[in-house]
């Protein structure tokens, strides 16, 4: 655990696990039990120990769930102040820090601000009460914009919020109305996804039972389609396919690090973390995770070292998901993309999902539109 990574800044990302309640289509980590968190704090602090000394100084923090907010400030502030103990933090770090509108307030968001917190990630899911009851999120329509409202007027200059879309029983109209809500506030950050249906989740379940149906394919293309056209209208860029920033410098400098293969640490129950080419990942389970730390052990579930063939696969992946697009050396350079993926970006290019531009091969709003298809292709 001594090598310290010495490419680009490397990220930090906390794992808060905690919800008040799951959210039916939610495939991450978290628990319900509030009465964990004292336990989970003191291992994350012993998490923490383990990796002192063995990266660069981190220019981004994110505090991710799971529900942050469903933390105190003071629990926060103790996390907060465990990372600045522990390891060296550029002066001019990212920090942010996943809220639910729920549980905004503006006395809390002025002890978040007080700890040196710079960007607000709110999941507001929807502006249409019954999309968020389907979602079964804890607060509605009017919650979230007085959530949004809350931040703007407590200072919080860099705010973003999620929302989704494709949910079963949505209609277009639901979603515009929805999507002309968050371009009003002039937001710096919105995060647009397309509901994902994980197997094994309530929502995957009832899609399997025939209780709901997910869009089809068509209707999917038509509401990313949509999105992109209307935000980009509205002046913002799209730079990666779920995110939209209205400036190059507000796009989330901490969620980049993921495509782009910067080096990150993950803490927390179920979290990643990746640098010199490896790959590793937290036990799913917050009393496993504090066990295994309490007995000073690794709370490590595992772990692979990616080879030269991975890498490239991943890097031309998560590159065609951006805005950037790829390195058009990797494709004529001979030192990057393996030939059978060669093949496959000259089809892309001539059918109209990539083109060649300020030599990157960028993907199109169509290409971006299949983006989780390439890799399978």
């Amino acid at each position: 655990m001594k090598e310290i990574s010495e490419q680009r800044s490397p990220g930090l990302y906390i794992h808060v696990p905690f919800c008040v309640s799951k959210c039916p289509y939610c495939n991450f980590h978290s628990t319900t039990d509030l009465n964990a968190a004292p336990r989970y704090l003191e291992a994350l602090m012993r998490e923490m120990a383990l990796f002192r000394g063995t990266f660069a100084a981190f220019d981004t923090i994110y505090l991710g769930g799971g529900t942050p907010s469903v933390l105190t400030a003071g629990q926060i502030g103790s996390i907060l102040n465990g990372v600045r103990r522990s390891f060296d933090i550029a002066q001019n770090a990212e920090i942010t820090v996943e809220c639910n509108p729920a549980d905004i307030t503006l006395p809390y968001l002025d002890a978040l601000l007080n700890l040196g917190i710079n960007r607000l990630n709110i999941g507001v899911q929807s502006f249409h009460n019954p999309v968020l009851r389907f979602l079964g999120r804890r607060h509605n329509a009017a919650d979230a914009l007085a959530a949004v409202d809350a931040a703007l007027k407590a200072g919080f200059r860099n705010t973003g919020i999620d929302l989704i879309y494709g949910v079963p029983g949505q209609d277009m109209d639901a979603w515009l109305q929805t999507l002309a809500a968050a371009v009003s506030f002039r937001l710096p950050h919105l995060s647009c996804y397309q509901l994902t249906v994980e197997e094994h989740t309530p929502l995957g379940a009832m899609i399997r039972q025939g209780k709901c149906a997910a869009p089809s394919e068509e209707a999917q293309v038509d509401f990313f389609m949509t999105t992109s056209s209307m935000l980009a209208e509205a002046g913002y860029i799209h730079y990666e396919v779920s995110n939209f920033a209205l400036t190059e410098a507000k796009a989330s400098r901490h969620n980049q690090k993921y495509w782009d293969h910067t080096p990150y640490l993950g803490l927390g129950p179920a979290a990643h973390s990746f640098a010199n080419g490896k790959r590793r990942w937290n036990k799913s389970s917050v009393a496993e995770y504090c066990g295994a730390l309490e007995a000073n052990r690794s709370p490590a579930a595992g772990e692979e070292t990616l080879s030269a063939e991975e890498l490239a696969f991943e890097t031309v992946f998560l590159g065609l998901r951006t805005r950037k697009g790829i390195p058009e050396s990797l494709l004529y350079g001979g030192s990057g993309v393996p030939a059978p993926q060669g093949a496959l970006l000259e089809r892309l290019l001539d059918e109209g999902y990539l083109e060649r531009r300020d030599g990157f091969l960028k993907p199109t709003r169509k290409g971006m539109a299949v983006a989780d298809s390439l890799a399978l292709l």
